[in-house]
């Protein structure tokens, strides 16, 4: 009742707008007794992955809370698992505005951030603030200024300081916002990158006496060829797991669709059976790599058939926003 009213809101103004204005309220009121217009109690159904214990196999995936400013009230919706960022070293103002579009026939959003974020020392004061107890993950990125032959050294920064902070990090080389982003995905450039954030995570593991693991977070937009190379880097250069996948540049789904030609990810219904196949091909070449399932969750039923393709574990972003804190509910419940 309460979410139905706050959309009926929300969704009559501008996609950003809202946005923010939800965020401001979470963050507000998370600790307060007005958190009961969120909070519920979901079922245990632990799932044992990266030498961690997640309380239920659905997690809110990065990109809705960049800042980490709303943990807590996540927490509290009865997420298993809780992504913040993609964050980068200095804080930066993404693309221009407008950057945010509803599609409601098809529960999608086009979305051209751009890695918009107040810099990685301000999320680490908001984590160190929160109250949550539960698995939090940290996304990182790079600058949009600093160059690809660089990027790795950007990964490495944020590393060195969100590390400590971590349940687990996700390298995001999949966005599609930041100009030359994804080309980190292949070839020489993901081996430098990955070769440089193991080697931090080894130093950091020594430091800390705790081993974070590290998932890497790929694009749906590949073919099997392409998926097979970068997974066949993961595993060599030594990365913990994988995130597949991330927003499309694909319009099929969504042709003829007002918003349909902006430029920018894809996300919701259109990524469903994309981000699917992608997991299903990932297991196919390898049968023990941990696999989070995101794109196009909509239901207990699409969760199970990213389960069933060889995830171990669910996010959940767009249809969070279509239909709020019962679709965490109603995944778990049906899986």
């Amino acid at each position: 009742m309460f979410f139905d009213l706050a959309k009926k809101f929300m969704f009559s103004r501008d996609a950003e707008w809202s946005h923010n204005f939800a965020l401001n309220n979470l963050r507000r009121f998370a600790n307060t007794p007005l958190n009961i217009m969120w909070k519920q109690k979901v079922q245990d159904k632990p799932v044992e992955i990266l030498g961690l214990t997640f309380p239920n196999p659905v997690g809110l995936a990065a990109g809705l809370d960049k800042n980490g400013e709303c943990i807590d009230a996540f927490g509290q919706m009865g997420f298993g698992f809780v992504e913040i960022g993609t964050i980068t070293p200095v804080g930066q103002p993404g693309n221009p505005k407008p950057r945010i579009f509803r599609i409601p026939e098809q529960n999608a959003i086009i979305n051209r951030m751009g890695f918009n974020n107040h810099g990685v020392d301000n999320l680490i004061e908001n984590v160190k603030n929160a109250n949550y107890k539960g698995i939090l993950g940290i996304n990182i990125g790079k600058n949009k200024d600093t160059p690809n032959e660089e990027g790795h050294l950007d990964y490495v920064k944020c590393m060195q300081k969100v590390y400590e902070h971590a349940d687990y990090i996700t390298v995001n080389i999949s966005s599609p916002n930041t100009p030359g982003l994804r080309d980190l995905q292949f070839g020489d450039s993901l081996t430098l990158l990955l070769s440089s954030v193991k080697e931090q995570q080894t130093q950091l593991a020594k430091q800390f006496n705790k081993y974070v693991p590290v998932l890497v977070k790929i694009a749906p937009d590949m073919d099997e060829v392409a998926i097979e190379q970068v997974v066949e880097c993961i595993v060599r250069e030594g990365m913990d797991g994988v995130i597949a996948t991330n927003t499309t540049l694909s319009r099929d789904a969504v042709k003829g669709l007002k918003h349909a030609e902006e430029a920018g990810g894809l996300s919701g219904d259109p990524v469903t059976q994309m981000s699917t196949d992608v997991i299903r091909k990932i297991r196919q070449f390898n049968k023990d790599i941990p696999i989070i399932g995101v794109g196009g969750i909509n239901d207990a039923a699409t969760a199970k058939e990213k389960l069933e393709a060889g995830a171990n574990l669910v996010q959940i972003y767009t249809n969070f926003i279509y239909q709020g804190p019962k679709l965490i509910k109603d995944i778990v419940d049906g899986t």
